[in-house]
Order: C-alpha cells, then structure tokens, then sequence
C-alpha cells in the first residue's frame, strides 16, 4: 500500500562541532603561557611551570576548564603529594566552577591506590579488607621474620630493622634491585646482602599471609593490578579519562610507571613540574622522570610558564644564570613585570660566627626599615649550618621557629659525645656519667648505677672505671683512659678536645647507629663550632643556656610577640616565599657538599638546590660564606664560595667583605671581577 511520506525536518542542535559556551572568562584570568596549558585539547601535556609562575592557579583552572567544556568531573583524576594540596585545589576550583568539582577524584598516589586495591585488587589476591601497615608496624614485621629466620644470631651485626625498611622502600620506590641499593647506598652492609634477600622474600611472604600491606606495597600492588589484569587497567584507565598530575619532578619511578599505564587507553594527561626543582633524590624521586616525559608519551606538547609573580627581576636574573649551566634541562628565562629592586648581596665572612653575626645585625636593620619578622628567612643546606647562628640570634633577642632536619643539639650521638666533655668538667654530673656508660659495651641499666653510685662518691673516678672486671672490664678502661687524659691536660683546646673524645667514640658511633656516615658530618660540624671557644666551660655552658633546639625560642620580641623569623632547610623551604631571605654557608664544598663531588647527577641536584634557594626570595637576598673552613672529613681548607656562581657576572652583585673595626662587625662594599 502506496503511502505519501511527508518529511518531518529536525533542527540541529549543539553538539560536539559546536564549541560550549565557557562560564569563565579564561583569558582575562591567565596570562598567555597559562591559558596555553590551561585550554590545551587531548593528547600528553608538559607544563614546565618555573619557580612562583602560577602552577597551582594552572591546574586549577586545567580542572575548572576540563569540566566547563563538558567532561565529566568523575573522569577526572587528581594527583598531588598531600591530601591537603589536592583539597585546597578542588575547592579553588569549587569557587570558580561550582559544586561539580565534588566529583572530581582528588588524592595523594597512595590514597588513590588504596581506593582502587579494594575495588579491583581480587584478582591479584588483595582481599578489599586488607590491613595497611604504618611505619612502625613495618618495621616490627621486619623485626618479627629476621628472628624467626634466626637472622639476629649472625656473628656480624646485622642491620637495625629501621634501616632494613628503608633499604625494602628505596628499591621498591625506585624499581632497582635489592642488591644495587644495598651496594650503591649502604655499602657498610654489603657482606648481609644475600641475608637480606632471605629477609625481604621472607617479609613480603608474612605480608601476604596476613593480607597486610605496608606503605610502598599500595604502589607496587596497583603496578602489578595494571600489569596482570588488562580487564581492571582498561576499566581503571576508562574510567580516568584526564589525569593530572602535581609537582611531576618529586615522582618516582614507579609513580611515573602508574601513571602511564592508568592512561594506556586515552594518553590525556596533564603533568605540571619544574625541573629545575627536582631535589628529592634521597627520597626516591628522580629528575629522569620529567626529561624523558616526552619520550614515554609520544607527542607529548610541552609548555612553559616562565613569568614569575614572586622575585624582582635582578633575584630572577641571578637564578636564570645558576641554571642555565645545568647539564640537562628545559630551557627557560624567568622573567618579571617586578624589574626594580635591589641586587643580591654576596657577602665574605672571616669565619662561621662573623658570618652569623653579619645575619643577625642585617636583620636588626631590616627591621628597622620596616621588614617585618616574619617575612624573613635564613636557609641553608644542612640542619646543623645553622647552628651557631641559632646561638647568636638568640644572644640579640632575635625569635625564631627551624624547619627541617632534626634538632642538632638533641641529636643522640651530639649528646653521646657532649656526655663525655661534661663529666670531665663535672665529675659530679650523674646524668652525663649515666649516659656515657650505657655507651660501653657490656653495661646495662643496672650495672650503670652501681656504677654511678661508686662514681660521685669517690675522689678518683677514673680508677673505679679502672678496677672493673668482666665483660665490661676492657671498655670501661678504655673510658677512663680517654677521660683522664682530657682531665689532666689544662693546655687543650675546646677543638682539641672535641677531637679527642671523636677518636674514642667514633667505633661506638659505628656500632650504635646504622647511618653512622651521616652522623659523623654533624660531629664534624661540631668540631668547627668549638673552634670559636677557648674554653670548654663556655662551650658547654652556650650550649646549655641557649640551646639552639629546632623549634620556637622563648625569646619575645620588642613590641611585635608573635613575630618568629624562620630558620630553614632548602628542602623544607620548597614552594614558600619571603620578602628577604639569607642563604648561608654559600662555601664550596659545603654547598655543593664534598660528598656530591663524585658522581655528576649529585653535583647537578645541589645546582637544583641552590636555585631554589635563591627563588624563595622576593625582594631582598643575601648570599653569605665563611672563608678558612676546615673540613675535617678531606683534610682540605674551604674559602670559595659555590661553583655554582663561577660563571655569574659579579655586575649581578653588591659584594660585601665584613671588616671587624673596633671589636664589632661592620663590611664594606666593594666590587671586583673574582670572588
């Protein structure tokens, strides 16, 4: 049956040819580097975002942007380093886009392993009520096998079950072998290299038994779901169509592998990073991964942002000369609308404490000039550089908090070798006695106070220490030899002395502690501060009256009592910004350390590291270095300042040499074409 079809038109609606109306205005909000990043279509993006060029205002417009062009926000995926970065970033992108943020996966790499474990992990044998371990719970573990392996019985000592986790975490993190990290980095242990593949077969055996699963494990299990189930990755990588990922420098080799196979079926990934920044090779994290990014996704698009928004542009153009001698990066030039300011200050200091005093007296006219105290910071390489500045800012009234690294003065093996100084000083000191002979070996609690109780009771404590018999009998005599040749020699200096009980103490040091290489540095370090005494008395007594302790001194300041000025490591100070900051100990060989002088991707880390140091500040930096610095480790001499300014024009600075006139510190300036 012929029928007349009459045509029914249907209008055309918007869809994916016709570009979605925005709800923000992207190009007001960004400058041209970002919006480029920011409005980039599918495919592997590299944003190379340079030190206070807007990074987290980047993703957090590459989230609001995502989900204004109609991606839905439960395909997206959020990576960062802490809860709380990825929090405040969702929620800066709540404010620009709404409530959809809410859907958007946001979370650290193992809270984001954790989810999916549970959901995914049957089929790799991870039940979803599986128990993770925390640090301590590892380590107890650890400490459970090596006993049942009857690992504690061997005639050398065997590593302390802390030092065994992080060796399990180094070669899990970094996808090495067990045998290159033991090798590489704690070669002192090398003879209990196949004892410790028994006991890392042994702990991962007990884990799986158990269904624990330590810290690492959520990584090294979510790798291995990826591999081994190509039905969870596709389904994983389906439905996490956009990945970004924070702070792309500080990954390490197995983060970077997660990722790439979290994006096998879409390749859209954001990575924003500098790698100029990439300073955290001691925790596992590897510069590697942010040079060959484009090489592990093909096609990848790299941006940069290089306007900064923090430092003047003469801070800006002595950072853009420390990095360009980098032996491989990302070519890039900070720059600034910021252009005046004054230059950086690169100051000689006859030695350490001239080098403190210079700070603390700067600091007093900063404030005067109406820095405020909180907007000051002195950074430095290592926690114990810090040291005599501590004591010295104190003695001006100065308040302080310290970030990074642990206490010096509470460290134990200072307190060990302090111990030894103060009962020479003070025979009568109970405390320091007890610590000193819990030391030796063969004295235990017990026999420490009957120890002790015989030792302030008799006038010469050097011969009880020497009348002891069994076990204990030869140590005990060795300590009253050492301390007794200390006692009867007026004419030694505090260095001396200092030296003196290092000698003695140093095969104690070894076998108390596991990381005794790096213990031995602060000790050094203490050796040069005691240089600046003649007498042990005031020694001890600075150190007991204004302990430099880590933490907020108990000093107010005149008319402003919640202003502190922070004292901080480099690596404590990533990502935080000041109006002034000093950088101290600037002297080669301490900064970049001897240690880094072997292998070149050392070397270039510490050129990192400076460069960070140098972006904290905005608008005022002071560079300081004390000349004729004995490093007792190499036996050498320390008067350079860092190499890492050999190739800086000195028109770059106004160079300062500190003159002492009239038993106070003053400098004068003064330019010249060396340093």
């Amino acid at each position: 049956m012929n029928r007349n079809i009459t045509p029914y038109i249907l209008k055309r609606t918007a869809d994916d040819t016709t570009p979605r109306k925005l709800s923000i205005d992207y190009a007001a909000a960004l400058n041209p580097q970002q919006l480029a990043a920011v409005t980039a279509g599918d495919g592997p993006s590299l944003v190379i975002a340079g030190a206070g060029s807007g990074k987290t205002r980047t993703l957090v417009y590459r989230v609001a942007y995502l989900i204004d062009s109609g991606i839905d926000p439960s395909h997206i995926l959020l990576l960062t380093f802490t809860r709380k970065s990825a929090q405040e970033m969702l929620d800066r992108a709540g404010e620009l886009i709404g409530s959809r943020s809410e859907r958007v996966c946001g979370g650290t790499f193992h809270s984001v392993a954790n989810m999916l474990l549970r959901r995914y992990g049957r089929t790799i044998g991870v039940e979803p009520g599986f128990t993770i371990l925390d640090r301590g719970d590892a380590e107890d573990l650890i400490a459970l096998v090596r006993s049942q392996l009857g690992l504690n019985e061997k005639d050398k000592r065997f590593p302390r079950k802390g030092t065994i986790a992080e060796i399990f975490s180094k070669a899990e993190n970094t996808l090495r072998s067990l045998d290159d990290i033991l090798l590489e980095e704690f070669s002192h242990f090398a003879d209990h290299l196949d004892a410790l593949g028994q006991l890392q077969r042994g702990y991962q055996a007990a884990k799986r038994q158990r269904q624990l699963a330590d810290y690492d494990d959520l990584l090294v299990l979510l790798r291995r779901l990826l591999t081994e189930d190509p039905h969870a990755q596709e389904s994983i990588s389906s439905l996490y169509r956009y990945i970004l990922v924070d702070e792309y420098q500080d990954t390490n080799r197995l983060q970077a592998d997660v990722i790439r196979k979290l994006a096998s079926t879409h390749q859209n990934v954001t990575v924003v990073g500098d790698d100029s920044q990439s300073i955290y090779a001691f925790r596992g994290a590897t510069f590697k991964n942010i040079m060959e990014f484009p090489a592990l996704f093909p096609g990848a698009t790299i941006y940069k942002l290089e306007e900064n928004y923090r430092s003047t542009q003469p801070i800006l153009n002595l950072a853009n000369c420390i990095i360009e001698e980098a032996a491989e990066k990302y070519s890039k030039r900070l720059f600034t609308r910021k252009l005046d300011g004054p230059l950086p200050t690169l100051a000689e200091a006859a030695g350490e404490n001239a080098q403190s005093r210079f700070v603390a007296q700067k600091i007093l006219e900063l404030r005067e000039e109406g820095v405020p105290l909180g907007e000051v910071a002195v950074l430095f390489r290592s926690s114990f550089h810090s040291f005599d500045l501590e004591i010295e800012l104190s003695r001006r009234g100065l308040p302080f908090v310290k970030r990074g690294g642990v206490k010096f003065i509470e460290t134990a093996h200072v307190k060990d070798l302090l111990a030894h100084l103060r009962v020479v000083a003070n025979p009568l000191d109970a405390v320091s006695w007890h610590r000193v002979l819990m030391l030796v070996e063969g004295v235990g609690p017990k026999k420490a106070q009957d120890l002790l109780a015989s030792l302030v009771k008799s006038d010469a404590p050097y011969r009880v220490l020497r009348d002891v018999g069994g076990r204990s009998g030869q140590g005990l005599k060795n300590l009253a030899h050492t301390l007794e040749s200390l006692a009867g020699s007026a004419d030694l200096g505090t260095a001396e002395q200092v030296n003196h009980i290092y000698e003695y103490y140093l095969p104690i040091l070894k076998e108390q502690y596991d990381d005794y290489p790096k213990r031995t540095r602060d000790l050094d370090h203490l050796h040069t501060i005691a240089e600046g005494y003649a007498e042990v008395g005031q020694f001890l007594a600075d150190l007991a009256l204004e302990p430099p302790d880590g933490s907020a001194v108990d000093v107010e300041a005149p008319d402003r009592d919640d202003e502190r000025m922070v004292l901080s490591t480099i690596h404590s100070a990533k990502g935080l910004e000041w109006q002034c900051v000093f950088v101290i100990w600037i002297v080669d060989g301490k900064f970049p350390s001897l240690y880094s002088f072997v292998a070149d991707e050392d070397l270039e880390e510490e050129r990192r590291l400076f460069y960070v140091a140098v972006t904290r500040a905005k608008r005022h930096l002071y560079l300081t270095y004390p000349i004729n610095v004995f490093d007792k480790s190499s036996g050498m001499l320390l008067s350079k300042p860092t190499r890492f300014l050999d190739h800086v024009s000195p028109a770059m600075f106004e160079q300062l040499a500190l003159i002492e006139e009239g038993g106070h510190s003053d400098w004068r300036r003064y330019r010249d074409d060396s340093y």
